[in-house]
């Protein structure tokens, strides 16, 4: 699927018929205009880049009139919301955008959400974590669910300081230190070390129910409407790719992926009644709307808009 084809897609999902959250937070009313939009913006990268999401926020609020788009801003500046998306731990960042959301009168009867690379599973941690306002439909565009096991290239002006990521992950991607001061540390997912991934990862293995189920993640998220995951097929900064749906490296190993259906981690969610059976077709019950997986090819990067 092309990019731009992708992009209209992303703004059809959008504009899914309004729902009664299934969170039971009531709405307080009719409403005429779109439901609004919020947009995570991923590594390197800002709220308002006018070459990224700067861009794709007057898009939507061109394609989609009188819709409220909010893209998230980490910190008081651009270059710090830049920096944070490196350097600031992920718990507080998705703390602080819960405390926004909360306090942000537009969005009190739901919103829509779109997550643009880590972004993508940041806002998933906002959903099971932060159920009001209620998250309605959730987007993933190469969000990385499983983690990532390298950087092969970070795009444009980060360049330098993905080369010092690189090197610092290798070394010592679980110690205290690095999990709670560097950002991509907290989704690394080192296939040959699972034990100590499970034990030491301060996020992602948390919202992976990787040290047990948390009943309040597992309802919270199964309140949304549907999970939509695009997976960049010439994706060459996400490593391994699969990753963007739900996929990972064959435990033990570096080289052979799999899908989620065949991970050790989908057995032991589906043993709890996790909803990732309903997404997939199989027969377990669940509450949850629909996981939709779709494919998108771009030149380069993961995001080369």
């Amino acid at each position: 699927m092309a990019l731009p084809k992708l992009l209209i897609l992303l703004l059809s999902a959008a504009l899914f018929p309004w729902p009664s959250p299934s969170s039971g937070a009531p709405l307080t009313g009719p409403r005429k205009e779109p439901p609004p939009l919020v947009i995570w913006h991923g590594m390197g990268d800002s709220c308002c880049n006018p070459l990224s999401m700067g861009a794709i926020k007057k898009l939507v609020e061109l394609k989609i009139p009188g819709i409220y788009v909010l893209s998230l801003e980490i910190g008081k500046t651009l270059i710090e919301d830049m920096e944070n998306s490196f350097f600031l731990n992920v718990n507080h960042q998705v703390s602080l955008v819960c405390e926004m959301l909360a306090q942000n009168p537009k969005l009190q009867q739901g919103y829509n959400a779109m997550g643009f690379s880590q972004g993508g599973q940041f806002l998933r941690a906002v959903a099971q974590r932060c159920p009001s306002p209620p998250m309605i439909n959730l987007i993933s565009v190469g969000g990385q669910h499983q983690g990532v096991y390298g950087l092969p290239r970070c795009p444009g002006e980060s360049s330098h300081i993905c080369d010092w990521l690189r090197k610092t992950l290798n070394v010592g991607a679980y110690t205290k230190g690095v999990q709670e001061r560097l950002v991509q540390a907290e989704y690394w997912h080192d296939p040959i070390k699972e034990e100590i991934y499970r034990n030491s990862s301060i996020f992602l293995a948390d919202i992976n129910q990787e040290r047990g189920i948390n009943e309040t993640y597992r309802k919270n998220l199964m309140a949304l409407k549907n999970f939509v995951m695009v997976k960049f097929l010439n994706d060459s900064v996400v490593d391994p790719v699969d990753s963007e749906w739900f996929g990972f490296y064959r435990s033990g190993q570096a080289k052979e992926t799999e899908p989620l259906q065949d991970t050790a981690l989908y057995t032991e969610l589906q043993h709890w009644g996790f909803p990732f059976g309903s997404w997939f077709g199989s027969s377990t019950s669940s509450r949850l709307g629909s996981c939709k997986r779709l494919g998108a090819t771009t030149q380069g990067a993961a995001l080369a808009l």
